[in-house]
Protein backbone atom coordinates (compact mmCIF):
# COMPACT_ATOMS: atom_id res chain seq x y z
CA UNK A 1 0.00 0.00 0.00
CA UNK A 2 1.19 3.43 -0.76
CA UNK A 3 1.69 6.61 1.16
CA UNK A 4 0.38 10.20 0.49
CA UNK A 5 3.11 12.75 -0.01
CA UNK A 6 2.12 15.90 1.43
CA UNK A 7 3.43 18.97 -0.36
CA UNK A 8 2.56 22.05 1.75
CA UNK A 9 3.45 25.38 -0.62
CA UNK A 10 6.66 26.05 1.92
CA UNK A 11 8.00 22.86 0.64
CA UNK A 12 7.32 23.61 -2.99
CA UNK A 13 9.08 26.85 -2.54
CA UNK A 14 12.17 25.21 -1.34
CA UNK A 15 11.74 22.56 -3.77
CA UNK A 16 12.30 24.83 -6.66
CA UNK A 17 14.96 27.02 -5.77
CA UNK A 18 16.75 24.06 -4.77
CA UNK A 19 16.46 22.48 -7.98
CA UNK A 20 16.45 25.66 -10.08
CA UNK A 21 20.33 25.45 -8.34
CA UNK A 22 21.06 21.73 -8.88
CA UNK A 23 19.46 20.49 -12.06
CA UNK A 24 21.48 17.63 -12.17
CA UNK A 25 20.17 15.43 -9.50
CA UNK A 26 16.49 15.78 -10.52
CA UNK A 27 16.45 12.53 -11.83
CA UNK A 28 17.35 11.26 -8.23
CA UNK A 29 15.14 13.65 -6.73
CA UNK A 30 12.21 12.40 -8.52
CA UNK A 31 13.42 8.59 -7.58
CA UNK A 32 13.46 9.50 -3.77
CA UNK A 33 9.95 11.06 -3.98
CA UNK A 34 8.84 7.91 -6.03
CA UNK A 35 10.36 5.05 -3.28
CA UNK A 36 9.11 7.64 -0.47
CA UNK A 37 5.33 7.47 -2.00
CA UNK A 38 6.01 3.02 -2.31
CA UNK A 39 8.38 2.23 0.57
CA UNK A 40 9.58 5.24 3.18
CA UNK A 41 11.33 2.14 4.34
CA UNK A 42 13.75 1.27 1.40
CA UNK A 43 17.17 0.94 2.11
CA UNK A 44 18.27 3.52 -0.53
CA UNK A 45 16.38 6.16 1.16
CA UNK A 46 18.19 5.49 4.26
CA UNK A 47 15.45 6.82 6.47
CA UNK A 48 16.09 7.62 9.79
CA UNK A 49 14.42 10.20 12.86
CA UNK A 50 16.33 13.45 13.53
CA UNK A 51 17.28 14.09 17.56
CA UNK A 52 17.43 17.90 19.01
CA UNK A 53 15.72 20.44 18.16
CA UNK A 54 13.87 18.51 15.33
CA UNK A 55 13.58 15.44 16.99
CA UNK A 56 9.96 15.56 15.51
CA UNK A 57 11.33 15.11 11.84
CA UNK A 58 12.63 12.15 10.36
CA UNK A 59 15.04 12.55 6.97
CA UNK A 60 15.20 10.66 3.41
CA UNK A 61 18.80 10.72 1.37
CA UNK A 62 18.52 11.38 -2.14
CA UNK A 63 22.05 11.08 -2.48
CA UNK A 64 25.26 11.03 -0.35
CA UNK A 65 25.19 15.30 -0.03
CA UNK A 66 21.51 15.92 -0.06
CA UNK A 67 18.37 15.29 1.91
CA UNK A 68 14.72 15.68 2.80
CA UNK A 69 13.78 16.03 5.96
CA UNK A 70 9.70 15.39 6.47
CA UNK A 71 7.40 14.64 9.09
CA UNK A 72 6.69 11.02 8.72
CA UNK A 73 3.31 9.60 10.44
CA UNK A 74 2.47 5.79 9.96
CA UNK A 75 -0.81 5.43 11.36
CA UNK A 76 -2.44 7.75 8.45
CA UNK A 77 0.02 6.57 5.74
CA UNK A 78 1.01 10.36 5.33
CA UNK A 79 4.48 11.96 4.86
CA UNK A 80 4.76 15.59 5.16
CA UNK A 81 8.11 16.92 3.44
CA UNK A 82 9.17 19.88 5.14
CA UNK A 83 12.39 20.48 3.82
CA UNK A 84 15.14 19.83 1.13
CA UNK A 85 18.91 20.97 1.07
CA UNK A 86 22.49 19.35 1.91
CA UNK A 87 23.13 18.42 5.22
CA UNK A 88 23.32 21.95 6.66
CA UNK A 89 20.34 23.35 5.31
CA UNK A 90 18.36 21.12 6.52
CA UNK A 91 19.89 20.19 9.92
Amino acid sequence: MSYLLIYPDSYNKRAKKFLRKHPEIHKQYQKSLELLELDPYHTSLRLHNLTGRLKHLSSVSINMSYRITLEFEIRNKEIILINIGDHNQVY
